[in-house]
C-alpha cells in the first residue's frame, strides 16, 4: 500500500482534476490523504462528497494555515502505509503510476539503505521535466544522482515512510515555505534512491501556485532558504559549482533574514568562499531586495 498525500489550501477548483485521475488507476492499492491547510473555499465540501462515493479510499484533515511543508509535517504523522507520494493539488496521475511504483518496490523494498525511489514528471504535452536520469534504476543519492549530474527540474519521489519521519520540515516563524530540497539534501547522507526512467507523474504549474511565485516567494522565507544554503555548502559532497551559486544565495538570503557577517560565518565550513563573495552576494541582496520589494525586516525562530 502506498499514501498518496496531498497538502492543499484553497485549490477547490483543482482537487477533481488529482481525484479523477486517482480513481483512474488500475491499482487501486493506496489510500489518498488529503491535508487542507486552512481553506476557505468549499475543499471540504468536494472532499466529503468523494468520500460518500466510495469509489478510493480518502482520508480528509483539517489544519490552520502554515504552509505546505507544515501541512507535509501534519501529514506524514498520520500515514499508515510503508510508502508516501506527495503530490501537489493541482497535479495529475498517469492511471498506471500506482501500478509501476508499487512494482519496482516489489523489487527493490529488501535492498538495504535506500529511503526511496524517484520517478519522472512530463509535462501535459507528454514532454519530461527537463531531463532524464543518465542511467535507468540508478541506485544513488540524490546528491550524486541530481545534484552533481545536473539534472535540473522537478521529479517525482516516492519515500520510505518510517525514513520520511525521521527528517520533518523545519519551521521558522513568520514563513510560509521551506524548500523541499532541505530535506532531501539530509537524507542523502545516509540513504540513497532508485532513480526510474518512468513517468508517474503530470505537473500542472499554476501561475498563483509555489513553483511561479519565484524569488518573491523565497525572498519571504529568508530564514529557510539560508538554512538550505548551509546544508548545501557544508555537504562534503555537492561540487565546487553548485557551492559557488549558493554561497551567494547564501549571503542574500542570510542578509534578508538580518543574520550579522559574524553569525553567517560561524555556521559555515567553507568560510574562505564567504569572503570571496561577500561583495558580488552583497550586490545582488540589494537588487533582489530593490526589485521584490520585500521588507528586511528581523524573522526569528
Amino acid at each position: 500500500m502506498i499514501t498518496v498525500l496531498t497538502p492543499t489550501y484553497n485549490r477547490a477548483s483543482f482537487l477533481p482534476g488529482l481525484y479523477n485521475s486517482l480513481i483512474r488507476q488500475i491499482n487501486k492499492s493506496f489510500v489518498w490523504l488529503i491535508i487542507d491547510d486552512g481553506s476557505i473555499d468549499c475543499t471540504r465540501k468536494i472532499v466529503e462528497e468523494w468520500q460518500k462515493e466510495n469509489l478510493i479510499s480518502i482520508r480528509y484533515i483539517y489544519k490552520t494555515n502554515g504552509g505546505k511543508h507544515t501541512a507535509l509535517n501534519t501529514g506524514i504523522a498520520y500515514v499508515k502505509t510503508e510508502l508516501t507520494f506527495i503530490v501537489d493539488s493541482d497535479d495529475l496521475l498517469p492511471e498506471n503510476s500506482i501500478d509501476i511504483i508499487l512494482q519496482y518496490h516489489s523489487k527493490y523494498k529488501d535492498m538495504e539503505g535506500l529511503c526511496g525511489y524517484s520517478f519522472l514528471r512530463y509535462y501535459p504535452d507528454g514532454k519530461v521535466n527537463e531531463a532524464y536520469f543518465p542511467q535507468d534504476e540508478l541506485i544513488d543519492t540524490y546528491v550524486n544522482a541530481r545534484i552533481n549530474a545536473g539534472i535540473e527540474g522537478d521529479k517525482a519521489e516516492v519515500f520510505y515512510t518510517e525514513i520520511l519521519r525521521k527528517f520533518p520540515f523545519p519551521v521558522f516563524k513568520g514563513e510560509k515555505f521551506v524548500p523541499e530540497d532541505l530535506i532531501w539534501i539530509q537524507m542523502s547522507g545516509p540513504y540513497k534512491m532508485v532513480h526510474i526512467n518512468r513517468c508517474v507523474y503530470i505537473s500542472e504549474y499554476l501561475n498563483d501556485g509555489l513553483t511561479r511565485s519565484g524569488k518573491k516567494m523565497k525572498m519571504k522565507s529568508p530564514m529557510a532558504m539560508t538554512k538550505r544554503a548551509e546544508l548545501y555548502l557544508n555537504s562534503k559532497s555537492i561540487n565546487v559549482k553548485t557551492k559557488c551559486k549558493m554561497i551567494l544565495l547564501y549571503i542574500i538570503y542570510g542578509h534578508v533574514a538580518k543574520f550579522s557577517n559574524k553569525e553567517l560565518l560561524k555556521r559555515l565550513g567553507v568560510k574562505g568562499m564567504y569572503l570571496l563573495a561577500f561583495f558580488p552576494g552583497m550586490l545582488l541582496y540589494y537588487f533582489w531586495k530593490k526589485q521584490y520589494g520585500v521588507e528586511n525586516e528581523k524573522i526569528t525562530d
